[in-house]
């Protein structure tokens, strides 16, 4: 659960909508890609089939216990009819590292079932020629499968201009002064649909995760490295510290959708 965000400034006077607060994303986009570079997608991405299960597997986990979840899938079924054809405790064995791994098991047999009796084979390249509302509707009627998980299928495999929100990427609009009054991080997709600069769906979400791990901590921010601490809002911050955040562009986070081979 995504721990309760407090808000220092009063509704009235925190940012508005339309230009102003476009704007206002656009110019804390620029400082994180300043700080932390813009970041790069791989030239061929994975197939959309890979990446949903790939999330599924980043739910509720870190990246590094999912990534080996993912593997360790990958390498016990080659292919997703091996997948289907699992039992559902050999398969929860098997992704056992990525956590809720009966649940998962079950949600990823669930999901191939589905999209065998949809489409005739354990695939999704019909998508491609979908916009992004159709494909996230197509998906998230799967059960296990969120707003946040199909957008990330947009973004990782087919390339879309998305920004995709999970609890961290919430948490960190909510306290930079994005959005207004949003309960989860669903909402808070629908609110930052209208406010991304053309091109940074991609850069500003993965900028903003490699922001919250380096600076912006769920308990304990890093505020005297804070290099947005004038933008900030949460009113948990440390008082009168320097703000001076000193990394290399190419110090990145491990990110595991950006890990995901074809």
């Amino acid at each position: 659960m995504c721990p309760q965000i407090r808000l220092k400034t009063p509704l009235k006077e925190r940012p508005g909508n339309g230009r102003a607060l476009r704007a206002r994303v656009r110019r804390i986009s620029g400082v994180l890609e300043e700080v932390l570079g813009v970041p790069v997608q791989s030239g061929k991405p994975p197939p959309s089939m890979d990446m949903l299960i790939a999330t599924v597997l980043s739910q509720n986990t870190n990246d590094r216990n999912s990534h080996r979840a993912y593997v360790a899938l990958r390498q016990r079924h080659p292919t997703w009819h091996s997948v289907a054809e699992a039992p559902v405790r050999s398969l929860a064995a098997t992704i056992r590292s990525g956590g809720m791994a009966n649940q998962k098991a079950a949600r990823i047999k669930g999901i191939l079932r589905t999209i065998y009796s949809v489409y005739g084979r354990y695939d999704l390249s019909a998508l491609q020629k979908r916009s992004n509302e159709e494909i996230i509707d197509e998906l998230t009627r799967m059960k296990g499968v969120g707003t946040k998980t199909a957008a990330c299928v947009l973004v990782f495999a087919l390339g879309r201009d998305v920004f995709p929100v999970d609890t961290h990427v919430y948490r960190l609009c909510e306290r930079l002064g994005l959005t207004l009054n949003s309960r989860s991080p669903d909402d808070t997709f629908e609110q930052m649909k209208p406010l991304i600069p053309a091109g940074k769906g991609y850069s500003f979400h993965t900028n903003l995760i490699r922001f919250g791990r380096k600076v912006c901590h769920a308990r304990r921010p890093a505020c005297g490295l804070c290099p947005l601490y004038d933008d900030c809002v949460y009113d948990g911050k440390e008082r009168g510290t320097a703000r001076s955040l000193k990394t290399s562009k190419a110090d990145h986070s491990f990110m595991l959708l950006d890990e995901i081979s074809p």
